[in-house]
């Protein structure tokens, strides 16, 4: 398994200025493949003769002219315009697969630089990326001081150095050995995503999102005025970019902090998990909730949720969107159609239970998870981490068989 820590570091300014050099020649490697990438394309599609571009075709054609076109390339790892080139590559794959939009070119800016290091595949350079405690060594750089120690152990097969606002990052990748620890709890619970509240699991524990955005929008749209009443390319403009950039860097810092909590605990808790595939692209697009919905961060908890469940052993069960988790009753059954996303608590017509909205959603998904489990179980083993693909159903039905697992 490969796993990644990333880690603040503390540069000096020579270290810091190369850093940005690195960055502005892994920058500048990307728009320079990102035009030639589009220009014989369009002699491709013109002419019909030559060869597709592609990264690897790219990447030669750079290293045949850097030496007299762009000599400034060797004063950085030879990893910056490389990997850059093979990140254009991958990104016109999901491009033309439909997983992403057509890529762009790049801006310098406080925030967005970065550049990659191997750690070194060839006899001359196996350990080019070495940690010794809170300090890193780079290519050509050297020793660089960590905030803190390396996590893992085992290979390191990169290091990816990034710029978030004024602050530099590093992204460790690391290959180890590991084995989903063996569970002694069997336990299966179901966690309800909301705007309110961050996640209501089945057992009543409920997780309070810090509604990052929401408490610094005020401050941020003071510095966003700040930066607007600014003369553009001069130093105070500069300054006033730089204190946006930390202001939303720490937004996004206090709402990572909070999912990784939240997430840790849950799959710690629950060795299978019932979740609710959420559209949240859909959500996104109303604009009453587009704001609230960004603030939750409901991808990124699933994210870490699922590569999360690998390394702890825990099982994910996805319902489909249209499982009608928090309108169906869980003492009788019955589905309670007329409700509404303002209505918190509803009372059941068949039974007369009063039931919290997302409490009685987690619990539905509780039970579904568990009866998945146990037929996945049945046919693969209880070492199954995942779930089969089951199609959902029509947009049409509510079905409490609509169940779409991942996998």
């Amino acid at each position: 398994m490969i796993l990644a820590h990333k880690i603040a570091l503390d540069p000096n300014s020579a270290q810091a200025l190369y850093f940005a050099r690195a960055s502005g020649v892994s920058r500048f490697a990307w728009n320079w493949a990102l035009a030639e990438w589009k220009r014989q394309y369009a002699e491709f599609s013109e002419y019909k003769c030559g060869p597709r571009p592609s990264e690897m075709s790219l990447r030669k054609e750079l290293n045949a002219i850097k030496a007299d076109a762009f000599p400034w390339m060797g004063e950085v790892t030879k990893n910056a315009p490389q990997q850059a080139i093979k990140n254009l590559g991958v990104a016109f794959k999901n491009f033309f697969d439909g997983r992403a939009k057509y890529p762009k070119f790049k801006k310098k800016g406080v925030s967005g630089d970065s550049f990659r290091a191997d750690g070194g595949t060839d006899k001359l350079h196996p350990n080019a990326v070495t940690v010794n405690g809170k300090r890193v060594k780079l290519p050509i750089i050297g020793w660089v001081k960590m905030r803190e120690a390396l996590r893992f152990q085992g290979n390191i097969k990169s290091a990816t150095v990034s710029r978030v606002a004024d602050r530099w990052f590093v992204s460790l990748t690391v290959e180890v050995d590991h084995t989903p620890p063996v569970r002694e709890s069997q336990a299966t619970g179901g966690v309800d995503l909301g705007i309110k509240t961050l996640a209501t699991l089945s057992d009543g524990t409920s997780f309070e999102g810090p509604k990052a955005l929401r408490k610094s929008l005020k401050k941020l749209r003071k510095l966003g005025r700040a930066v607007s009443r600014k003369v553009k390319g001069s130093a105070n403009r500069r300054k006033a970019v730089a204190r946006l950039a930390q202001h939303h860097a720490r937004v996004a810092s206090v709402r990572k902090d909070s999912l990784h909590k939240a997430t840790t605990a849950i799959v710690q808790k629950f060795t299978v998990l019932g979740i609710e595939g959420l559209n949240v692209k859909g959500m996104m697009a109303n604009g009453r909730l587009a704001r609230a919905v960004a603030d939750v961060g409901m991808f990124e908890f699933r994210r870490q949720l699922e590569y999360k469940a690998q390394m702890h052993g825990t099982r994910i069960v996805v319902a489909s969107r249209w499982f009608p988790s928090s309108k169906t009753c869980f003492d009788c059954g019955d589905v309670h159609v007329g409700l509404t996303l303002a209505d918190r608590e509803w009372t059941c017509d068949g039974c007369g239970v009063v039931h919290d909205r997302d409490l009685n959603a987690a619990k539905n998904l509780m039970r579904f998870a568990a009866s998945s489990a146990v037929t996945a179980c049945g046919a693969k083993g209880a070492d199954n981490i995942f779930a089969d693909v089951v199609k959902p159903v029509a947009v049409k039905q509510e079905s409490r068989r609509g169940i779409n697992a991942y996998v």
